[in-house]
């Protein structure tokens, strides 16, 4: 009698491997997300140029990545495998190449291709030497045929970058407040890029609700609606849609003298303290309401719009969780939590390195203008900078934005342990507090992490480990998804 699960199971893992989220995320860094990063980050303006010259601007243009390679004492570069990475105690990097150009008054002086850095690669992607290789070919190289990839080599120790577990940026969460005068809160984490902003809406006891994000703290919700652009009354009851808009209404009429849209962000400018004068004070306010109030939406001027219809959508969601009208929001149910695999991880490890790079070019730039001479910008990139940062980060484990140990060295006591280290999904809750329910098995953990996979101690609950028929879904193109929805008749707002 044939063992049909058994069949099913073999066949899965020939074509699937336990890490192949991992390296399809590291593959979608390289290909996508570094040229994302360029792409913010694309003109310098340095504040010192030379007196002669009117606008001089440095361009950031197109990145890539070669395969790794090693360049030996005598100046000499050859291709690099794992196996002698692990040996000689060297890293397994491939060089990161930028096309840059300098442009002085509107014309370009210099352009020129350079090298910023060397960039880890995890074995077995695209980028890897062992991409595709048969196992006869794995043998000769040196490299376990069973062995997943997955991993990276760093100063000859093999180091893998855990998943992290974090809350689902973008999204309304509406809880029962611990502490504070407001018994309901409702939170949302707007992400874009190198923006991360919390954002935090309430309703005190005088009944008026109030939004906090970033450094603007408990501001009126119908004065930031209005600063917005929806200014009349009629339209913000419309598209805060409830059927008794007893409470919307109580709002309105406690902010009906604000007219006009400049009138709001002027009342917005006295509230968070701005004293300056009038039209600096109105452009330094609708600065922030542009940058930092729900970046995810947009950071220009023409996406005010667009954010004051979600923050009515947002606040419809919140009158019905406060008004017990519907259920709050549980933390712990996966589909409000986001797996953060490599690719994203070292993406954000790179944003905020290029950042450092970027500052230390215009700092030279600048000192060598202030001595009277014009440098080339090709001398004044340090392409040792970037490198020592990132490597830095993958040998300690000490990721961007505080946390500790997201890079681990893999154990390799025996081959189930190693495998289980690349399936490893880690919390950013601290260890040494309570938090019961964060460690608690939950139902929609089932088919998705291992319910019994799981340290004893400070850490139970809170290390975790994936199912091993697990599969994570890359992020969805929205604009493919509103395409879709166009063709079949959605009216999008206007």
């Amino acid at each position: 009698m044939i063992d049909y699960s058994k069949l099913l199971l073999t066949k899965y893992f020939e074509e699937n491997s336990i890490v192949k989220a991992g390296i399809d995320s590291f593959n979608n860094f390289i290909e996508k997300e570094l040229q994302v990063i360029i792409d913010e980050n694309r003109e310098i303006e340095p504040t010192i140029i030379p007196p002669n010259v009117e606008e001089f601007k440095i361009r950031l243009d197109r990145i890539w990545v070669t395969k790794p390679e090693i360049t030996e004492a005598d100046g000499s570069k050859r291709p690099i495998y794992p196996i002698e990475a692990r040996i000689r105690k060297i890293s397994y990097s491939a060089p990161i190449f930028l096309e840059v150009s300098a442009h002085v008054n509107g014309v370009q002086k210099e352009s020129f291709k350079t090298q910023i850095g060397n960039l880890p690669i995890m074995l077995k992607s695209k980028y890897c030497h062992l991409y595709e290789l048969n196992k006869d070919e794995l043998v000769i190289k040196g490299e376990d045929p069973d062995d997943p990839g997955g991993y990276f080599v760093i100063n000859g120790t093999e180091k893998a970058i855990v998943n992290v577990e974090d809350l689902a940026s973008n999204k309304l969460m509406v809880e029962k407040a611990s502490i504070g005068v407001s018994p309901y809160v409702g939170k949302i984490f707007s992400e874009k890029g190198s923006y991360k902003i919390p954002h935090q809406i309430e309703k005190m006891k005088d009944g008026i609700f109030y939004l906090t994000f970033t450094r603007v703290k408990r501001i009126p919700l119908i004065a930031v609606i209005k600063a917005l652009g929806l200014t009349k009354d009629e339209e913000i009851q419309k598209f805060v849609d409830l059927d008794d808009s007893s409470q919307i209404i109580i709002n309105l009429y406690e902010y009906i003298d604000i007219k006009s849209d400049e009138e709001a962000i002027d009342f917005i400018a006295k509230k968070i303290g701005i004293t300056q004068a009038k039209e600096i004070r109105l452009e330094r306010t609708a600065e922030i309401l542009d940058k930092y109030l729900l970046p995810h939406i947009g950071i220009e001027k023409e996406d005010r719009i667009m954010k004051a219809y979600n923050i009515c959508k947002l606040l419809k969601r919140f009158i019905q969780v406060s008004g017990e009208e519907m259920d709050t929001d549980d933390k712990d149910h996966y589909s409000n939590k986001r797996l953060k695999l490599p690719g994203d991880l070292l993406a954000d490890l790179f944003r905020v390195n290029l950042k450092v790079l970027i500052g230390d070019l215009l700092y030279n730039f600048q000192r060598i203008v202030k001595r009277g001479k014009f440098p080339s910008i090709k001398v004044i990139i340090r392409e040792k900078l970037l490198t020592q940062r990132i490597y830095s980060s993958m040998a300690t484990g000490n990721w961007v934005g505080g946390r500790k140990g997201i890079s681990q060295r893999i154990e390799r006591l025996n081959f189930l342990q190693a495998q289980s280290h690349l399936q490893r999904v880690i919390s950013p809750l601290s260890s040494s507090q309570e938090n019961f329910e964060a460690r608690a098995l939950h139902s929609t953990h089932l088919g998705r992490l291992c319910p019994s996979e799981t340290p004893e101690g400070t850490n139970i609950g809170l290390r975790k480990n994936l199912a091993l028929l697990t599969s994570i879904t890359p992020k969805v193109n929205e604009e493919k998804i509103l395409t879709s929805l166009k063709t079949m008749g959605l009216d999008l707002i206007k």
